[in-house]
């Protein structure tokens, strides 16, 4: 537990010393005011108070000079603090936003595998609550660091005063160290586990939103009230668990040092009888206690939080060690619309082979269909193609350079998927189709190209009208027309089409696929489920069980007796 948290510490250090160093300045300036003040405070006793008593004058000059030194060392002290507290406050937070966009970073830079095998809230809660939890421990880091200076300090003091007095102080000290190794050690695995049912209730709590249509439909109301009370009552059982073992930690950190100046006076007492210290020393002790009880309880406050911090930190450095996407290459593409080969192309998922051996070709400028039965792999197959799946074997190239040899943003900008569940984000229209980098000119001239330009013109704020969360404002072809549009409105030269068009009627349909050859110089790959679609293409590339079975144009695959019988259910499904 000590050298991951020392790790931890060392990587926000490493990022911003200087914010920790003038923290660190301001926390052993605060060591030694206080120390300071007690020196004055056990002086004043002696000079002043101690003597008052017994001569019954004061000296007006000892009076100003400890009223002086009072002030200023007063002053010190406010100071030290204001310094410590506003740059580890920067350290803190510049730290927690170098990593929290570290793993924002990482989130864009993984492949899709690695979303669709973890879910929302917990990535949700890695980006949040982890990331906040990991930098706690550095909130009282210089305080922390500058009692160990406070303790050798207080015992040198003590051990001037009286051996007895440093003897007391030598075994309170330790045993709050052995204490709090033992807290460290235990509230560990705990602390994992709440970690871990964080995530558990963010992931129910987002799928409980996210499905709200199907909850209300499907009257699932007490069901995902069931599911979320499970869920925080695994939770709450965890920190209540954590939770007990801190109530017997703080009160042990805050009782230690009281116990101390209870005996520190037991002893100093009998010290003072018998003329081996003066009043003003005994002062000065129990001060030196004093002083120590606060900075102990945020020791005590840095060792509880940093197995939570460590803790949160392995949960993020976890989700940091998965393998991005390497899209290293240099080579450009060439204008137009891009021809595409893929060769012996093989995909496995989850130890299943969802392609294999894939071979076609696709002319520049041409409109080729999809079509296979379901779980074909026609979906897998669009994906793999614009790079959204890794390849197992096999190359796919564009315009005659392979995939691995293009450049990221030159890919970016030339292929272009749209799906068929589509989604919007809850804002206008404007900014759902061109996301901020397409003029509102060519933004509008791509909702006229996906026939959603009508109908986006009659919405009360024309195209600056919020589609809500998800687009829910608008109809399933309707969503499905602004995707599109936000598809094309950049002008892809390779456009891939995983049934994007299903929701919206064949007439419809055929005027966008007209309307993509005409505006676009592309080449088009659509994944079929309509006859009507089918007969729009050049050619069909016919999949079934992973592989190609046959290319060609539709009139000739009609000879084939499985294929015949394929569209025939579509168009079945067409007329029903």
């Amino acid at each position: 537990m000590w050298r991951r948290g020392g790790r931890l510490i060392m990587r926000s250090l490493r990022a911003h010393p200087r914010q920790h160093g003038i923290a660190m300045i301001g926390a052993m300036a605060f060591v030694f005011a206080s120390i300071g003040g007690a020196w004055v405070l056990g002086r004043v006793t002696d000079d002043v108070v101690v003597a008052a008593f017994e001569n019954g004058t004061v000296d007006g000059g000892d009076v100003w000079t400890g009223m002086i030194a009072i002030v200023v060392i007063s002053l010190l002290r406010g100071l030290s603090v204001i310094v410590r507290r506003w740059f580890l406050m920067q350290a803190e937070l510049r730290t927690q936003r170098d990593w929290r966009r570290a793993l924002v970073h990482h989130y864009l830079d993984v492949p899709l595998r690695f979303h669709r095998t973890r879910p929302a809230g917990e990535l949700l809660a890695h980006a949040d609550l982890d990331l906040t939890n990991a930098t706690m421990v550095l909130k009282p880091l210089a305080f922390a660091l500058s009692v160990v200076l406070l303790v050798i300090v207080a015992l040198v003091s003590l051990l001037l005063i009286h051996p007895l007095l440093a003897l007391l102080g030598a075994v309170i000290f330790p045993l709050l160290v052995a204490m709090s190794q033992i807290y460290t050690s235990r509230v560990e695995a705990p602390s994992a586990r709440a970690q871990q049912r964080v995530g558990d209730v963010s992931s129910v709590a987002h799928e409980s939103f996210e499905g709200a249509l199907v909850v209300k439909t499907l009257g699932r109301e007490k069901a995902e009230v069931e599911r979320m009370r499970e869920a925080s009552a695994r939770l709450r059982d965890e920190r209540i668990h954590v939770g007990r073992m801190r109530a017997v930690f703080e009160p042990a950190i805050d009782a230690l040092p009281n116990v101390g100046i209870v005996l520190l006076l037991l002893v100093g007492a009998s010290l003072v009888s018998q003329g081996e210290a003066t009043p003003g020393d005994l002062v000065l002790a129990a001060t030196l206690f004093g002083l120590l009880s606060t900075p102990l309880r945020v020791f005590g406050f840095f060792l509880e939080e940093m197995p939570r911090s460590v803790v949160s930190l392995d949960r993020v450095d976890r989700v940091m060690e998965a393998e991005v996407e390497d899209r290293g290459g240099s080579r450009t593409l060439p204008a137009g619309a891009l021809a595409l080969r893929v060769r012996d192309l093989g995909v496995i998922h989850d130890d299943h082979a969802v392609l294999r051996n894939v071979d076609f070709d696709v002319q520049a400028g041409e409109t080729v269909a999809l079509v296979g039965p379901t779980g074909s792999g026609k979906s897998t197959l669009v994906e793999t193609v614009a790079g959204l799946l890794d390849r197992t074997s096999g190359d796919v190239c564009l315009g005659g350079i392979s995939v691995d040899d293009i450049s990221a943003e030159e890919w970016s900008a030339a292929v272009a998927l749209a799906f068929q569940e589509s989604f919007l984000f809850a804002d206008s229209v404007r900014e759902n189709v061109s996301l901020g980098v397409v003029a509102d000119d060519d933004a509008r001239h791509a909702l006229v190209t996906a026939q959603a330009a009508k109908f986006v013109d009659e919405m009360e704020e024309g195209f600056d009208s919020v589609v809500g969360e998800r687009g829910t404002t608008l109809s399933g072809g309707q969503r499905q027309r602004v995707a599109l549009a936000r598809a094309i409105a950049r002008r892809p030269r390779l456009l891939l089409l995983d049934d994007a068009t299903s929701a919206v009627d064949a007439t419809i349909e055929s005027q966008i696929l007209d309307g993509l050859r005409n505006d676009l110089d592309v080449t088009l790959i659509v994944v079929a489920h309509r006859i009507s679609t089918i007969m729009l293409a050049d050619r069909v590339v016919y999949l079934d069980d992973g592989e190609v079975v046959a290319v060609g144009r539709h009139e000739d695959l009609l000879e084939r007796p499985d294929y015949n019988a394929l569209v025939t259910a579509y168009e079945q499904a067409d007329d029903a």
